[in-house]
């Protein structure tokens, strides 16, 4: 089996965001694998682990500026068999739809050999948050989609999940290959340990770029792209509160301002 895990590398939400150049596209130099797609890579993991047989596989797969390889080190400390960065400086400033299109062709290349079984990703980027990407990507591979998995079970080639709202849990099927996010209610993302970290040296990695998986420079990046952001603005610092000095009637004006706010 192989399944191949789509990784992001963000900036570190402990930090303030930033955009930068032309593009205002988003500054990346603090920036981690975002936490959400530890639990895709978890999720891929046990799924490699319980499947019968011997030779499964787990790529993680990231596409960005060079900096992007550390998300991919650390997915192979963590477990991952090999890691493949897609990095092209054409690939700068992709919206959603531009980013699906880049990694079906890069997961293609993977198949080329082997075909994929699964791809699994997180349920959003911690940057983007716009959660389009899965289903883009399984409507650019044809395949079936399983989306904001809570949890994932795969009795031979079918794949089983639970997706949890706030009113109801459904579950849904689907035979592979196919397309999976999973939520961060999942699994518990292992941590990175001493035997993992000097193994991830000796694994497989892999850098392409847009010619190497057949995708021509203007079908990415900003002029790829079905979005774009046009202007953008420091947020305003925010401005000092009210204060109400309890004098034995702050009960009373504290429902004055809540009323004035139209919050009651």
């Amino acid at each position: 089996m192989k399944i191949v895990v789509l990784i992001k590398f963000v900036p570190d939400a402990q930090f303030d965001r930033h955009l930068s150049g032309p593009g205002h596209t988003t500054d990346r130099s603090e920036s981690i694998l975002s936490e959400l797609d530890e639990y895709a890579l978890e999720a891929a993991l046990q799924i490699a682990d319980a499947a019968p047989g011997s030779g499964h596989s787990v790529v993680a797969l990231t596409m960005g500026p060079a900096g992007a390889s550390n998300a991919v080190k650390k997915a192979l400390q963590m477990g991952a068999s090999e890691g493949i960065h897609l990095s092209d400086d054409a690939l700068a400033g992709s919206d959603a739809a531009a980013t699906s299109l880049a990694l079906a062709a890069a997961i293609n290349k993977i198949g080329a050999e082997a075909p994929v079984d699964l791809i699994v990703t997180g349920m959003a980027s911690t940057d983007g948050e716009t959660s389009l990407v899965p289903a883009m990507l399984a409507e650019r591979l044809d395949l079936p989609q399983l989306t904001f998995a809570s949890s994932v079970e795969l009795d031979g080639s079918t794949l089983t999940i639970r997706r949890d709202s706030d009113l109801y849990s459904e579950t849904v099927q689907a035979t592979l290959p196919a397309v999976l996010s999973v939520t961060d209610q999942a699994n518990d993302p292992r941590y990175p340990n001493f035997k993992g970290i000097i193994a991830a040296k000796r694994k497989k990695t892999q850098t392409l770029s847009l010619a190497e998986v057949g995708v021509d420079a203007s079908q990415v990046g900003t002029a790829g792209s079905w979005a774009a952001v046009t202007s953008a603005n420091e947020r305003p610092a925010r401005t000092a509160g009210t204060i109400i000095n309890d004098d034995g009637n702050a009960g009373i004006a504290l429902a004055d301002f809540l009323a004035a706010q139209k919050l009651i």
